[in-house]
């Protein structure tokens, strides 16, 4: 399969590596997709308990809009540091895990994972 570059405008379709970002060639695709996980376990919380936005809002000591901004994708504002203060207003644990990068892969890389209760 051809490998795209940066914004590639061809039609041919392209095996992911599992990461849209780094698919895009977007530099930082690895903390674009962090925190695109992130955002989409803040809605899950939000969801699963029954929360409104202006009620998770004030748990997350953030405003109602930066609420929606996140759990629509809208994401460019927020750090990943203030996506993890937001999940733990939330009392969600965050553990983060450092290794050795596998010989497997050319470059390290950031994931996240989420554990529900």
């Amino acid at each position: 399969m051809k490998e795209p570059g940066p914004m590639s405008n061809d039609s041919t379709i392209h095996r992911s590596r599992g990461n849209v970002f780094a698919d895009l060639g977007l530099a930082d695709g690895d903390v674009r997709l962090a925190k695109a996980h992130l955002a989409r376990i803040i809605g899950t919380v939000i969801r699963d308990r029954k929360l409104t936005q202006a009620k998770a809002a004030r748990l997350m000591r953030l405003e109602q809009p930066d609420v929606s901004d996140i759990v629509r994708g809208r994401l460019a504002r927020f750090s990943l540091e203030r996506l993890e203060r937001g999940l733990q207003g939330l009392d969600m644990d965050i553990t983060i895990r450092v290794q050795p990068r596998s010989a497997r892969r050319a470059r390290a890389r950031l994931t996240v994972e989420y554990v529900p209760a």
